[in-house]
C-alpha cells in the first residue's frame, strides 16, 4: 500500500549514546503493529541493531530504516547511532527525514552529543521534538531536564506531555493536548484516562503555557488568544505545527521507552504535528545552474540516494528518498552522475533487515532499490526527460587516519577491495594512496570507527592487517638565491651525451610553487633543449637534498649553457639541469617545511584549560575561542600536522570522550633544529631500509 505525501512522516531518532533510541524504536514499531513484540537491545534481537557488530557491541553503528502505520499515517523511522564516530550515519538520516526526535535522559539531562546534535541541526534550521526518556530511572527529573534544555540552548521548549510521578513511582504521562492521562504501559494506547486529581492543577498550568506558545506560531491565533484567553485543541496543533516547522518552538514529550509509557502520546504527536514532506529542494541542472524542484507528485520523478549497504544476501542496497514524482517498479531511470541508464527493478520498504515488496513509492517516501550497479551514496536518480542533481550530504571530514597494509603482500589486493567496499557504504570512511609517502591511508571519524571496519574485515576475510601512524608529507625549499653550473658528459661508443647548464635559483613566496625563466641569449642552448632543462628542474624538485621531500616555492632561471652538434639531446639537458639544481640547492640554505593545519575543537568549558595547555604543548597557536551554546566552546588554533596524528585518541582521553574536532590543511611552515634533524634522520633510516 502506498501513502499520499500528506500521510507520510519521516522521523530521525537521535541523541547521545544510551538515551534509548533503539529501545524507543522497538516500542514505536510494536505499538504500531509493525512487529509482534519489542525486544531488548541486550537480547541481540532488536529490529534496528541487527548486524553482527551491533549485536556483539550492543550499540547502534548504522542508521536503520523501519516503518509503521499509526492512525492512517505512514511513519518512517530512522534510528541513528549516538556515538560521535558514526555521525555520518546521522547526517544521512537528517537528509531523508523532515523532523528529528531528540532523546534526552531524564536522569542525566543534556550531554555532549545532545549539544552537537543541536548545533548541527540549528545550522540547517531543522525541526526538532524532544523526548525526555527514562522517567523510570533513579534521579529522573522532568522539570530539571526541561530547565537544562532551556538553559543550555536558550530557546523555547514547551511540554506537550508531562510525567505522572518519576523514578520508581513513574506511572505514565498526561497528554496536554487532550488533557487525558495514559498509564497503560505495555499495551500502550492514546491517552484516555482522567488526570489524577492531585495533578489537575499542574496539568492546567502546563497546558496554559502550551496554549500561549502555540498562539505565537500564528498571527490569527494570537488575536483569538488575546480575545478569549484560550484555543481549541485543533488551534493549538495549528500553532504548534507552524512554530515547530519554522524553528520558533521545540515541543517536549516524556516517557519511559523500556516500559512503553509515553510512546503512544509521541506517535499521536508525530502524526498530528510533525511536518510531512513538502516545500522545495535545491538542486542543479546539467550546466551547473542552481534550480529547485517542488516536493510534489505532479513534478517529474527525482530521488536522492542517501545511504548504501552491501549485503551478503541482497547485494547492493540503495536507500532512496523520493523527492518529487512517483517511483514505480521497473521504471526507467537516469543516474545523473555520468548520465547512466538504470532500471528501478522491484521496490522495497524496510523494517530493520526485513525487505517487503511495494508497488510504488510516493513523493516524500523512503525505500530501497536493489542491485543498481552505477549508483553510489549522494547520487540523484531521475526520469530521463527531466534531470536534476541534488546537493551531496554535508558530511564532516574524517579526523583519524592510519597507514594500512596486509601482513602478507599476497593479501594486499583483497584488503584494498574490502576497504573500498567499506568506503562505498560509509562516506566518512575514506581510502587513498599517498604516492609521495608510498602508503595506503584510511581516514575515518575515530578509533572505534576504524576498529569496527577492520575487525569485520579480519573476521570475514581472515586477513592479518598492520596499521601505523601515517608519514607526514613534508616539503623542502630554499631561503637564499644561488647558482650552479653542471656538465653532463658521457661517451660509450657511437653517439655520446653532452649538455652544460648554468642555472640560477631563488625562493618564491610561500605557495607560489614553481616558476621557470628562460634567460638564454645568443642561442647558447637551442630552444628545443630549453624544454629539456625545464623538465629536468621539475623532475629534480621531486626529491630534495635534506630528506628527499619535494622542493617547492622555487624560481629556476637558465642563464647559459653549451651544447654539442652531435651528442646533445633533450635527455642530456634534463640530466644536466637536475645536476645543476642539486648543486645550487646545496648553497641556497635549504630548509624543511611542515604542513600546518587549522584545528577547531568543540569542548565543554570545564576542559578549556586542559585543551589550551595541550595545544601549546603541540607547538600550536590558539587563534581564538567563543561560546556556541550549551556550555560548549569553539577553540580555533593552528597546529603542525605531525602533532595531530593521534589527536582523536588524545582528545578523547583529555576530555573523557566529550569533545570533538575538525581539521583542514592551511599552509606549510619552516622547521629547524632538533625537529628538522629528527625528520631528516627518519628519512635516512627509511631510505636505508628500502635499499636493504
Amino acid at each position: 500500500m502506498s501513502y499520499a505525501t500528506s500521510s507520510i512522516r519521516n522521523i530521525a531518532l537521535c541523541g547521545h549514546g544510551s538515551t534509548g533510541k533503539t529501545t524507543l524504536t522497538e516500542q514505536l514499531l510494536a505499538t504500531g503493529g509493525a512487529i509482534s513484540k519489542a525486544e531488548a537491545v541486550e537480547s541481540g534481537k532488536s529490529t534496528s541493531d541487527f548486524t553482527e557488530e551491533e549485536i556483539a557491541r550492543k550499540i547502534s553503528i548504522h542508521t536503520s530504516l523501519s516503518n509503521l502505520v499509526w492512525n492512517g499515517v505512514k511513519i518512517n523511522v530512522l534510528d541513528t547511532p549516538g556515538v560521535a564516530d558514526f555521525v555520518g550515519e546521522a547526517v544521512a538520516a537528517y537528509r531523508a527525514a523532515e523532523c528529528a526526535i531528540v532523546l534526552v535522559g531524564a536522569d542525566v539531562g543534556v550531554q555532549i552529543e545532545t549539544v552537537k546534535i543541536w548545533r548541527r541541526l540549528s545550522k540547517i534550521q531543522y525541526p526538532r521534538v524532544f523526548f525526555v526518556n527514562k522517567m523510570d530511572k533513579e534521579h529522573a527529573d522532568f522539570e530539571k531536564t526541561l530547565a537544562d534544555l532551556k538553559g543550555k540552548f536558550n530557546a523555547s521548549f514547551v511540554p506537550v506531555s508531562i510525567p505522572i510521578g518519576k523514578g520508581a513511582g513513574f506511572k505514565g504521562v498526561i497528554d496536554l493536548l487532550k488533557m487525558k492521562a495514559s498509564t497503560s504501559g505495555e499495551n500502550a494506547k492514546s491517552a484516555s484516562e482522567d488526570i489524577p486529581a492531585d495533578m489537575v492543577a499542574e496539568a492546567k498550568k502546563y497546558r496554559d503555557a502550551l496554549i500561549e506558545a502555540a498562539a505565537e506560531g500564528d498571527d490569527k491565533l494570537i488575536e483569538k488568544f488575546f480575545a478569549t484567553g484560550t484555543l481549541s485543541e485543533e488551534e493549538i496543533l495549528t500553532g504548534l505545527r507552524k512554530a515547530l516547522a519554522n524553528g520558533r518552538l521545540f515541543p517536549v514529550l516524556c516517557g519511559a521507552a523500556v516500559d512503553n509509557r509515553g510512546v503512544a502520546a509521541l506517535l499521536d504527536f508525530i502524526v498530528t504535528a510533525c511536518p510531512s514532506p513538502g516545500g522545495e529542494v535545491k538542486g542543479f541542472d546539467l550546466k551547473g545552474q542552481e534550480t529547485v524542484r517542488r516536493v510534489d507528485s505532479s513534478e517529474p520523478l527525482s530521488c536522492f540516494l542517501f545511504k548504501t549497504v552491501i549485503d551478503q544476501f541482497s547485494g547492493r542496497m540503495s536507500f532512496v528518498k523520493v523527492v518529487s514524482g512517483k517511483l514505480l517498479n521497473d521504471c526507467d531511470l537516469i543516474n545523473v552522475r555520468g548520465e547512466k541508464k538504470e532500471k528501478s527493478g522491484k521496490l522495497h520498504s524496510l523494517i530493520g533487515k526485513k525487505l517487503t515488496d511495494v508497488d510504488a513509492l510516493e513523493t516524500g517516501d523512503i525505500g530501497v532499490l536493489l542491485k543498481l550497479q552505477s549508483v553510489a551514496t549522494n547520487d540523484t536518480l531521475c526520469t530521463p526527460d527531466s534531470l536534476v542533481k541534488y546537493e551531496p550530504l554535508a558530511l564532516p571530514q574524517p579526523v583519524h587516519g592510519v597507514a594500512i597494509s596486509a601482513t602478507s603482500k599476497k593479501e594486499e589486493d583483497k584488503l584494498n577491495q574490502m576497504l573500498q567496499r567499506a568506503a562505498e557504504e560509509d562516506p566518512t570512511f575514506k581510502l587513498s594512496f599517498n604516492a609521495e609517502t608510498k602508503e595506503t591511508v584510511v581516514s575515518c571519524m575515530g578509533e572505534l570507527h576504524l576498529s569496527i571496519v577492520l575487525d569485520k574485515i579480519k573476521e570475514k576475510q581472515k586477513i592479518d592487517i598492520e596499521t601505523r601512524i601515517p608519514k607526514v608529507a613534508y616539503r623542502e625549499t630554499l631561503q637564499a638565491a644561488s647558482g650552479a653550473e653542471y656538465t653532463h658528459k658521457k661517451q660509450t661508443g657511437g653517439h655520446g651525451q653532452y649538455a652544460k647548464v648554468v642555472l640560477e635559483i631563488a625562493p618564491l613566496q610561500r605557495g607560489e610553487q614553481f616558476k621557470f625563466v628562460n634567460a638564454i641569449f645568443g642561442g647558447a642552448i637551442s630552444k628545443g633543449y630549453v624544454a629539456g632543462v625545464e623538465k629536468g628542474v621539475i623532475e629534480g624538485m621531486e626529491h630534495g637534498i635534506l630528506a628527499g621531500y619535494p622542493i617547492v616555492d622555487l624560481e629556476a632561471k637558465v642563464v647559459d649553457g653549451k651544447e654539442h652538434p652531435v651528442d646533445s639531446s633533450e635527455m642530456a639537458f634534463k640530466l644536466a639541469a637536475r645536476g645543476a639544481l642539486r648543486s645550487a640547492m646545496e648553497k641556497a640554505k635549504p630548509v624543511l617545511l611542515e604542513p600546518v593545519m587549522n584545528l577547531t575543537v568543540y569542548v565543554d568549558e570545564n576542559y578549556l584549560g586542559d585543551i589550551l595547555s595541550d595545544i601549546s604543548s603541540r607547538r600550536g597557536k590558539v587563534l581564538g575561542q567563543e561560546p556556541i551554546g550549551g556550555g560548549i566552546l569553539e577553540v580555533r588554533a593552528q597546529v603542525p600536522q605531525s602533532e595531530l596524528l593521534r589527536y582523536s585518541i588524545d582528545l578523547k582521553s583529555i576530555t573523557s570522550g566529550t569533545a570533538s574536532f575538525e581539521i583542514e590543511f592551511d599552509h606549510y611552515s619552516p622547521i629547524s633544529g632538533k625537529i628538522a634533524d629528527d625528520v631528516i634522520k627518519a628519512a635516512q633510516v627509511a631510505k636505508e631500509e628500502a635499499n636493504a
